[in-house]
Parts: C-alpha cells; structure tokens; sequence
C-alpha cells in the first residue's frame, strides 16, 4: 500500500500535474489510490460509468473500439507519464471506449465524483483540471480519427 505522503510525490512528479500549485496537488492526492492491473485486465470499460481517472505510472494500456463485427480495434497505446480517461468530466459520466492493460500496469486511480466535487467547491481548480485536460482530449480525438482513416480511407469529398 503506498502512503498519502507516496501519492502525493506521485502526483506532483506526474507530467499531467507538472507546475499545478501544490495545494491542488493535495487536494487531488485525498482522491486517489494506487492500483494495479493484469496484462489482459480492464481498465475501463464502453458505457461504464466513468468513475475515475488514471495516471499511468509503470506499463502500457490500449485504447480500444469495437467495430460492427465485435472485433476491437486499437485507437492508441498510452505509457508511463500518460493520462487515461476525459468522460469523467463529461456527463452522464460514461466511457465512450474500453482500455485494456497490455502488460502489468501501475496507476493512480482518481476517484471522479470526488474531484468534481472539489473542483465544483473550488472553480479554480476546475479550470486548472479543464486546462489540462482539454489537450489530452484533443490529441486522442486527434490520433481517433487518424487511425480510422487508416483503417477506413480517407472519407469522400462531401461526406
């Protein structure tokens, strides 16, 4: 088990906390807990609630879709110093995606409804959280529709 004290060096080492004030820091620390999974484990999984967020500390996790013929299609593969997870900030709350460990992953899980609560206490704290986040959530939808043109060629002019 890793102590407050752990998460709180883990969270303010992470790249996606990177120059976040240091009382945020901890405010985040109260809402996460170290976990683990198993190569093949889930993360996440499509329309779940999307209850946490996770920072990736040591592994690789694979972003996943589903075509109409059920196989999984790998939208991305994030690594250590990666942020996993945005529709925790996006009501009803749901994942749009499954996210599968590849191998034996280590994060910091962050308990959503708990830091939407303080972000809502507190909005400059939302607004540092939507600042960093926004990026993230661009540069997924970014490699998404990438890796869908390769799959599915360019779309025709006018669609």
């Amino acid at each position: 088990m890793v102590s407050v004290e752990g998460i709180d060096r883990m969270i303010s080492e992470h790249p996606f906390f990177s120059g976040m004030e240091p009382g945020y820091q901890a405010m985040i620390a109260g809402c996460a807990s170290n976990q683990s999974f198993e190569a093949g484990q889930y993360l996440i999984r499509e329309g779940d609630n999307a209850d946490h967020f996770y920072l990736i500390r040591h592994g690789a996790v694979a972003i996943e879709v589903h075509t109409q013929g059920q196989t999984s299609v790998t939208l991305e593969t994030l690594h250590e110093g990666d942020v996993l997870g945005w529709s925790w900030l996006v009501p009803p709350y749901h994942w749009l995606f499954d996210a599968r460990a590849i191998q034996l992953t280590r994060v910091i899980a962050i308990d959503a409804a708990c830091l939407r609560e303080k972000a809502e206490a507190d909005h400059s704290l939302g607004y540092e959280l939507y600042s960093r986040i926004m990026p993230v959530m661009s540069e997924r939808l970014s490699a998404a529709r990438l890796r869908l043109l390769d799959l599915y060629g360019s779309p025709r002019k006018g669609q």
